[in-house]
């Protein structure tokens, strides 16, 4: 069986039984994970590693927007599962790569396709590494490279949080990926205590929170988790993450037609961030298959924005990428996966 390269220590045992020098080990990480080259130009360096299995996923597919620069990429897992990486080539030249932790989500947030799929199981550490590394790969072939990576794919991070923490660990390793911590962010839906231990583990990687309202009775009808979690809790909590972080924590608050787009819901946003060191990130929304939403109109999103500005609250008002290819988490994988379980009705002979 060939050894997997995400693994250190099958990674080290490999070396020592072909009795390769540590130097080219170094070399070999170097070529693949921080210049993202092709897989036999960087096992060149090391050719008694030959047997290293470099790739957990495979990537199945690849979709490019031809309105702007978003590219998804569906990856299918050694049990068949798909799931999903989304580049974004920005227009001032930064690339950012959104990717997942889980396959489907168990949040079940109305507004959000991957939560109409339930939740399938999370993936492994090997599986969320190798997404920045073929994405990686990618980039390099553009003369780009991945600047920002968010965890705003599928499924909840902290709901794998152990595989979260080791990602991270390798994305910041000057002997693995060498990103900065400051190029990573984190986005959940609220699992508070989650968010604390991370803040005290990485004070230098971002959070964001998806807040979306600050009224109860809409949150909880669009996130159901919000009742386990409720707003007084989240606030503490980014007050405490505050304390121990060196960044402000990102409010995701998408823009809802006549759910939380109101002057008051605006007025509601800026007394329950008084005091708080936070950036707002006003989302356009992405219809989604079954979600009974309608998004904010843009003059809508440019008053509310302009009222949040006008109070003093760091605002931005984002630019959806990627709509021509369904952009919105999970869309893609899901009707892939109703494709597959389809096809294979099909072939069942009675």
């Amino acid at each position: 069986m060939d050894t997997p390269f995400f693994d250190a220590q099958a990674l080290d045992g490999l070396r020592k039984a072909t009795r390769t020098d540590p130097e080219q080990v170094r070399l070999l990480r170097n070529a693949l994970l921080k210049d993202f080259e092709p897989d036999a130009q960087g096992l060149a360096r090391a050719p008694a590693l030959a047997p290293l299995s470099l790739h957990p996923l495979v990537l199945e597919q690849r979709h490019d927007s031809k309105i702007d620069g978003a590219s998804k990429l569906l990856f299918r897992t050694p049990a068949g599962l798909l799931t999903e990486s989304v580049i974004l080539r920005i227009a001032t030249g930064r690339t950012t790569l959104c990717v997942s932790s889980q396959v489907g989500c168990a949040a079940a947030c109305r507004f959000c396709a991957t939560g109409t799929m339930g939740i399938a199981r999370s993936l492994s550490t090997e599986e969320v590494l190798d997404q920045v590394f073929q994405a990686g790969q990618l980039l390099a072939a553009e003369g780009r490279r991945p600047r920002n990576v968010v965890f705003m794919g599928m499924g909840e991070p902290f709901h794998n949080e152990d595989v979260l923490v080791q990602v991270i660990e390798r994305l910041i390793d000057p002997a693995w990926f060498n990103l900065s911590p400051k190029k990573i962010l984190v986005s959940t839906v609220g699992i508070t205590d989650g968010m604390l231990r991370f803040a005290r583990r990485f004070p230098s990687v971002g959070l964001a929170l998806s807040l979306h309202s600050v009224r109860d009775e809409p949150r909880q009808s669009i996130m159901p988790i919000a009742k386990r979690y409720p707003l007084p809790q989240l606030r503490q909590t980014v007050q405490q993450v505050n304390t121990l972080q060196d960044r402000p924590v990102m409010l995701e608050y998408l823009m809802l037609d006549g759910v939380n787009d109101t002057d008051a819901d605006a007025d509601a946003l800026i007394e329950w961030t008084q005091g708080l060191d936070v950036h707002l990130n006003l989302i356009p929304f992405n219809p989604v298959d079954g979600a009974e939403l309608r998004g904010s109109s843009k003059a809508r999103c440019s008053a509310f924005s302009d009222a949040l500005k006008a109070a003093g609250r760091t605002t931005t008002l984002r630019h959806s990428l990627g709509r021509d290819i369904e952009a919105a988490c999970g869309q893609l994988v899901k009707r892939e996966n109703l494709a597959r379980a389809r096809a294979a009705d099909r072939t069942v002979v009675p």
